[in-house]
């Protein structure tokens, strides 16, 4: 039986270049970072480029960088810096957060040295703040962590006050150093406060249409400038000549 002829295949249409594909930005961003603000004016500065956002926990905050899910994230230091760029952008309050009806409940800040008798809880070792928060409402000891977070998951029967005396913990924002383009430029300029009409911005220096120039309203050539002061008078014709030099008519 003869074989069936081939039929000539067509190109797939749905099949788009990785290059034709559209640019979109994607970063991620710990627990107690408010990326709202920094959202709104990329929309307002870069309509045509999709921002998409998601959280992400302390433990894996590097992990969508190294993978390629997220091109930026808002980190929390210290964080591994081989092949990172990394911005530190601002420091977190800590606070000392223990189980409802306990004594520093009495107080608007507390500091860290008066609560040397208390036991204090490993958050990561509870798989992070929001377990951690549910353990302290047990009532089996206190944690540290930054304002931010535990505003974040805000557990009941838990209190939250003012630590002073203990490091802040610092938020950062960090993206693969090989993989820095305009767009993530663009993102960087946003998160920094730089403004739309900034050189620094990716956006703003992109070339602006030329005005055409200006019709030449003096004509052309020499001949067609005016003369700077209006000429009231006609030439005399016999300024620069003698008495008797005068012509006379004739007779």
């Amino acid at each position: 039986m003869a074989a069936a002829e081939e039929a000539p295949q067509t190109p797939d249409e749905s099949a788009v270049p990785a290059e034709a594909a559209v640019r979109e930005l994607r970063f991620a961003y710990v627990a107690g970072v408010t990326p709202g603000k920094w959202i709104r004016r990329w929309e307002e500065r870069m309509p045509d480029v999709p921002l998409h956002s998601f959280m992400s926990d302390d433990g894996a905050q590097l992990t969508m960088l190294r993978d390629g899910s997220a091109d930026l994230s808002f980190v929390r230091l210290p964080v591994e810096r081989v092949g990172l760029s990394v911005i530190p952008l601002y420091e977190e309050q800590p606070v000392v957060v223990a189980p409802k009806g306990h004594e520093i409940a009495v107080f608007e800040e507390v500091d860290l040295a008066d609560l040397a008798q208390e036991t204090f809880l490993d958050v990561q070792e509870l798989g992070g703040p929001a377990m951690a928060l549910q353990v302290v409402a047990s009532g089996a000891g206190l944690v540290i962590l930054p304002m931010s977070v535990a505003r974040h998951f805000n557990v009941k029967d838990t209190v939250a006050r003012k630590l002073t005396g203990a490091p802040m913990t610092e938020i950062a924002l960090a993206w693969p150093s090989d993989a820095t383009d305009e767009v993530v430029e663009e993102f960087i300029g946003i998160v920094r406060g730089r403004t739309a009409a900034s050189s620094r911005q990716p956006s703003a220096q992109q070339e602006k249409p030329k005005r055409a120039p200006k019709p030449d309203r003096r004509g052309t050539g020499t001949a067609a400038k005016k003369p700077k002061v209006a000429q009231r008078y006609a030439p005399n014709p016999d300024k620069g000549r003698g008495k008797g030099s005068r012509k006379k008519g004739k007779r």
